[in-house]
């Protein structure tokens, strides 16, 4: 009985202390399963944690605590023939704007459209430009831009005027907040060339007060020119917020 009991006594303990070795054993011999659950376990939370920075850091460079304007002015739709099937693309075109003077423009591809518009806007806010404005509603002089077989005419118009523009022309103007413009497209009516060719002549737009410095006169010097007295430049220029 006593060699019984002692034989039912050892017995446990070898195999509580064999099964951890076995496991080891088992660990070892397939240290790349057991390091992959691990590793996966390691790198799942520190691309989650990699995630989060990215995502502040974005919204704190792009958007700048602003809120933005974000306009969809056009998606097109791809196919490839493949040996199953099609397979299908998306083409985004986003404008944003922050309304007081900056816009940009991006262009995202993928195969869902969410995820191409996300792609477009990203771009778009990367691009954005100042365009300087007269009494923050229109533009301070006329312009001319193009690309490619698209050319557009933007002029400067009184207060009441509205936007007069079409398509992708409006979407840049409304999302610049620009209050009374007149604009003309000729040659395309591509949406891609439009939105370049829009952007061409708000590029080349100036203000009198940066003429001004760059000739190093005064603004009041540069409005009289036209005509008018100088207390009417000195009101006009004083009114120039830009």
């Amino acid at each position: 009985m006593a060699d019984e009991t002692n034989l039912e006594g050892v017995a446990p303990v070898e195999a509580t202390g064999s099964e951890p070795q076995q496991r080891e054993g088992r660990g070892r011999g397939r240290g790349r399963g057991g390091n992959d659950r691990g590793g996966n376990n390691d790198r799942g939370g520190n691309r989650g944690r990699r995630d989060d920075r990215r995502g502040g850091r974005g919204g704190n460079d792009e958007d700048g605590g602003e809120e933005l304007i974000e306009k969809l002015v056009h998606i097109n739709r791809v196919s490839k023939t493949v040996k199953g099937g099609k397979r299908f693309g998306f083409a985004a075109l986003v404008v944003v704007g922050d309304g007081k003077g900056r816009a940009g423009f991006g262009k995202g591809k993928a195969r869902e459209v969410p995820e191409a518009i996300t792609k477009a806007t990203a771009a778009a806010k990367r691009a954005m430009v100042r365009v300087p404005l007269k009494e923050g509603r229109t533009l301070h002089h006329d312009g001319k831009g193009r690309f490619g077989a698209g050319k557009v005419n933007v002029r400067s118009a009184p207060a009441g005027t509205g936007i007069i523009a079409g398509g992708p022309m409006r979407a840049v103007f409304e999302s610049l907040g620009v209050a009374d413009v007149v604009t003309k497209s000729v040659g395309t009516s591509n949406p891609y060339n439009m939105i370049r060719a829009t952007f061409d002549a708000l590029t080349d737009q100036t203000s009198p007060k940066s003429v001004a410095q760059r000739r190093g006169k005064k603004v009041a010097d540069l409005l009289g020119r036209g005509g008018a007295s100088q207390v009417e430049a000195e009101a006009a220029a004083e009114a120039i917020a830009e």
